[in-house]
């Protein structure tokens, strides 16, 4: 199921949305955000296969908040996840770092998941159980034994409710150096293949977080949120804070800077 999965995610990358990078129409949401046409292609074509997989409903970024919550509502027998372009501003504006997203979630937590980049072809995936793996390769793909001081860290500032928080993280930050690269489904994969050591975001979407936050974990990765300690629990499924770090002493130090500095 996983490989069937990645290999309909990739076809739909292929057919849908490169095609139509650095050449899409370009409109705006009810909330002021950008969508193209090549989110809605990727989001038709996932809820037109999707189905033939598992037969469950699609919940997509692109539908009206109403109906997300419907879909939620009435998922017990599961869910497809899917965010058709995660780092659509990047998509229009001709950056190689988006990704499509898509998740298989049962009884409120992730099953399966798949992450692709198509410009690099970097497909992550994961099976719940069964471990993470890019293009084949287990993840981590590298784990170096860190202290907090010299950590990579991935942060979304702007998202941050606290201006303690946000403030504190520009002028004292405990890590080493920052990266803010505007698509969270691939920053939850960037920590899980090591690329980056600890994370922390504000309030991702349920598509945002839904396979990443499965492909980390199955990565061997720990992560909480800023409410709380567990963090598929959390009642606000739709905005979900997330503290992530890939090793257990850093995610530690991490976790204690970040509750002290709230």
């Amino acid at each position: 199921m996983l490989d069937k999965l990645h290999s309909l995610v990739r076809q739909i990358a292929m057919a849908e949305v490169m095609p139509r990078f650095l050449n899409a129409s370009i409109s705006r949401k009810a909330d002021g955000s950008l969508l193209t046409e090549a989110d809605l292609a990727a989001q038709a074509a996932f809820a037109a296969t999707l189905p033939e997989l598992i037969d469950c409903p699609m919940l997509g970024e692109e539908m009206t908040a109403q109906r997300q919550q419907e879909l939620w509502q009435h998922s017990q027998n599961g869910l497809w996840v899917v965010d058709p372009i995660d780092g659509t501003n990047n998509f229009i504006n001709g950056l190689p770092h988006f990704a499509l997203s898509c998740a298989f979630i049962q009884n409120g937590r992730a099953q399966l998941g798949v992450v692709y980049n198509p410009v690099s072809d970097e497909c992550f995936y994961a099976k719940h159980g069964k471990g993470a793996y890019l293009n084949g390769r287990p993840l981590p793909l590298r784990s170096v034994e860190k202290n907090l001081h010299e950590a990579i860290a991935g942060v979304e500032i702007k998202y941050l409710r606290s201006g303690k928080l946000s403030s504190r993280m520009n002028t004292l930050a405990p890590f080493g150096s920052l990266r803010s690269m505007g698509s969270s489904t691939l920053d939850w994969c960037y920590l899980a293949a090591g690329r980056y050591d600890i994370y922390v975001h504000g309030g991702q979407k349920l598509w945002d977080y839904a396979a990443g936050a499965l492909i980390f974990e199955e990565a061997g990765g720990h992560l909480a949120t800023l409410e709380g300690d567990e963090f598929w629990s959390g009642m606000h499924v739709f905005k979900r804070s997330v503290i992530a770090g890939t090793q257990p002493a850093l995610f530690e130090k991490w976790l204690k800077w970040i509750r002290e500095n709230q």
